[in-house]
Order: C-alpha cells, then sequence, then structure tokens
C-alpha cells in the first residue's frame, strides 16, 4: 500500500543503518536494482538530481531535506533493501553518499549526501502496470542556501507512524439496543493499492461496489453506517480503524476479496483476530498488516507498553467473545443462504483491522480472485445481494443477542 507523505522534514538521523539489513522488518516491498537508479538526467530539473526507485510493492513513505551536511532522507514503510549495493543504483557523482536500513520495526530509511543546496521538486509514486508494483520518483531542483535552509525542518516521527487519534470523550459502551446499530464497513485497499488483481478486475473497485451495496441494504434495514472509503482512494490500515473509533462503531467489518498464487482457495472466509495464526495462507494475507491502535476513551500517553498492553488485553477479554460469535452468526447465515464458503469458514487471522481491543472487529474474504468460480460469483448482481443479505440476517441476530447480554451484565 502506498500513499505520499512526502516534502516535509523528519526527525535528523542520527546513525544511518548500512545497505542490505532487512532485520526486524515485516517488509515484501522490495527495491528492482535493474530499474531503480539515481540519476542527474532522466527528465530532473536542469542542474537537479532524481531518485528513481522499482518496488515489488507501493507503500507509505516521505522525503525530506537535512542539513549538516545536506541529505535528502526518504522514509518508507516496510521496504527491504537486501542484495542492493550503491554500485547498482549511482549513475551519478554528485552523491557523497549513500546509505540504507531499518530504523524500526516496519520502517526503513535511505538517506542520500548531497553536493549542495536543493530543493525538493517532485515526489510522487505511481503503479507500474507493467511489474505490477510501484514507481518512486523523487526529483531536487538546485536552490540557495536560503531557499533549502527554508525547506530543512524538524517534525515529530508521530506525524507519519500513526494517525491522529480519533476525539472519543468517553469509552463508548456497548450497545443494548435501545440506538440503531453503528457499523463500520471497510472495503480493502484502494488508490495506488489495487489489492488482489485478475484479467479486468481489481479487488479494491470489487471490494468498494459490494461495500456500498451493503451499505444500502443496512441503512434501510435501519443500522447506522459508516465507510471507510467511498471512492478510489489510498486509506492507511491505522486511519481506517481511527475512523471507525470516532463513528463509535458497534461493528467494524473488513471487506475484502483477495488472491492467493499457491494451494486452493475458493468460497467466502471469515476472519477473526488470532494474534498466534500460524496458518501459511493467512500470513500471506497478513503479511503487510502490522499495526494496532489504542484503546479508545482511555488516554495512555506516559503510560509504558505494558501498562497499555494490560489495558487493551482486558479490553479484548470482553470485546473478542462478541466479534467471535459475530464471526459464527456470519458463517451461519452465509452457509444458510447457500452461499459458497472455503472449507474452514472461519478462521484466526493477525490482520492489522482486527486488532482493535474494544470494537468487535471481523475480516470477510467474500471470495477469491484467484478462482474463476469466484471471480464469476462477484460479478453477479444477484450473488452479491444474497450476500449483502446474509450478512444483514447475521449483524441482526448477533445484535439482539450481544445487547442482551449486555442489559444482563449492567444489572
Amino acid at each position: 500500500m502506498g500513499a505520499l507523505l512526502g516534502g516535509l522534514a523528519l526527525l535528523v538521523l542520527a546513525a544511518a543503518a548500512g545497505p542490505g539489513r532487512a532485520d526486524d522488518l515485516a517488509a515484501l516491498a522490495r527495491v528492482d536494482p535493474v530499474t531503480s537508479r539515481i540519476t542527474d538526467t532522466d527528465g530532473v530539473p536542469a542542474g537537479g538530481l532524481g531518485l528513481r526507485l522499482s518496488l515489488s510493492q507501493a507503500v507509505p513513505y516521505r522525503v525530506s531535506l537535512l542539513d549538516g551536511p545536506p541529505r535528502l532522507v526518504v522514509d518508507f514503510r516496510e521496504v527491504d533493501f537486501t542484495g542492493l549495493h550503491p554500485v547498482d543504483i549511482l549513475a551519478t557523482d554528485r552523491i557523497a553518499d549513500i546509505h540504507w536500513g531499518p530504523i524500526r520495526p516496519g520502517w526503513s530509511r535511505m538517506v542520500l549526501a548531497l553536493d549542495g543546496p536543493y530543493t525538493l521538486h517532485l515526489a510522487e509514486e505511481k503503479a507500474d502496470p507493467v511489474t505490477g508494483g510501484a514507481r518512486l520518483r523523487v526529483d531536487l531542483a538546485p536552490a540557495s542556501a536560503a531557499a533549502f535552509k527554508a525547506a530543512v525542518g524538524v517534525a515529530d516521527a508521530a506525524d507519519y507512524t500513526l494517525p491522529r487519534p480519533a476525539v472519543v470523550d468517553q469509552p463508548r459502551r456497548r450497545q443494548t439496543g435501545d440506538a440503531p446499530l453503528v457499523v463500520v464497513l471497510d472495503p480493502g485497499h484502494g488508490g495506488i493499492d489495487p489489492g488482489a488483481e485478475a484479467p479486468g478486475r481489481h479487488e479494491a473497485e470489487i471490494v468498494l461496489n459490494f461495500s456500498t451495496e451493503l451499505a444500502d441494504l443496512l441503512r434501510r434495514a435501519g443500522m447506522t453506517v459508516i465507510q471507510t472509503r467511498e471512492a478510489d482512494v489510498f486509506v492507511p490500515l491505522e486511519t481506517r480503524i481511527s475512523v471507525a473509533r470516532a463513528a463509535g462503531a458497534d461493528v467494524f467489518l473488513s471487506l475484502h476479496a483477495d488472491a492467493l498464487a499457491e494451494g486452493e482457495a475458493v468460497g467466502a472466509t471469515v476472519y477473526k483476530l488470532d494474534i498466534a495464526a500460524s496458518d501459511a495462507a493467512s500470513a500471506k494475507l497478513a503479511e503487510r498488516h502490522d499495526r494496532a491502535d489504542l484503546l479508545a476513551g482511555v488516554d495512555l500517553s506516559g503510560q509504558d507498553d505494558m501498562v497499555a498492553g494490560v489495558l487493551m488485553d482486558l479490553a479484548r477479554a470482553e470485546t473478542q467473545p462478541r466479534a467471535d460469535r459475530l464471526a459464527g452468526a456470519l458463517s451461519d447465515t452465509i452457509r444458510g443462504a447457500g452461499l459458497k464458503m472455503h472449507r474452514h469458514p472461519v478462521q484466526g487471522a493477525n490482520f492489522s483491522v482486527l486488532k482493535s481491543p474494544d470494537i468487535p472487529s471481523l475480516l470477510l474474504e467474500l471470495g477469491f480472485l484467484s478462482s474463476e468460480r469466484d471471480r464469476a460469483r462477484l460479478s453477479d448482481p444477484a450473488w452479491r445481494a444474497k450476500m449483502a443479505q446474509a450478512i444483514l440476517v447475521a449483524l441482526r441476530a448477533w445484535a439482539v443477542a450481544d445487547a442482551a447480554e449486555a442489559r444482563l451484565i449492567r444489572q
């Protein structure tokens, strides 16, 4: 997944890591040395410099300029530089030094020592239709010392590692049936991240269309529905949970239609949180998801990780059984409607979007684009309508039982 966060300065790099280490990264995005380069030609501004990186998949990134000495710094989510060497990509003698490596779990950094002052002219990341990955382009233009100094600054690293917290006045009490059920639908992927692909089809488009149809059905049934995206745009994983938290969600349902290159994967699958999940297929689907969010209504600032972890575990002890019951209800109603399900219809996985400790959260794979039969089903309006109806029936049944339990607990 990728999003442009470029053009702002970051914290000064205390010690740049050397090339080639990918320890502690959860990354699968890799750099192709054959089609990547650092150049002073190839369409860069006159007298400028250009960074061209071919990545196996799009990633969020941030570009900044630092001084003492002048440097270009690019921070990435989940990029593995293993096997890459400076000689592979340097096509100019105006870079004095280059380093890259991990700076924290899930984040890596590239640092270019510049031969003088520059300003950022262009930073963009685009999907590469040839490789199926992405192309990151950063252009620098020569600048005066004053212009360079104005472009240099310091930003809080928290600005890009997590979204801004949702504004929550107090912890949300679980639903008791006295108000409409608040459902947040999360159509996966979007924007520069198309998700799984099949001839002429993209997962991001398929799940957005289904989410829109499902949202309409749920609203007509009296539920309050919010979608984490309503267009073909990129939404970071962390922000999706923050949207749910700000909405006061009773349920968070992430919608996908992925693909597996190996093994058979056919039919709908309901995923619930299992941090220790080790299934290989689930691991492949989760390998880019490594972030959790914080607990609504509880200020964890100033608390150490152990305290925060205990608080979230306590919240999850109540929330997770509720999510498990909803997973069972979804499986029962989908199968009861005669719709095809995976041979293991309910599975555990360590997806990031399932980790909210205070909101019952599930991920529904509607089918797999790697399956011809599933592709046909996903394209069938009648099938989609039956699936949406089955989800509505499950949510209704679950909400009634969940509300009854909540009322008993409060007595």
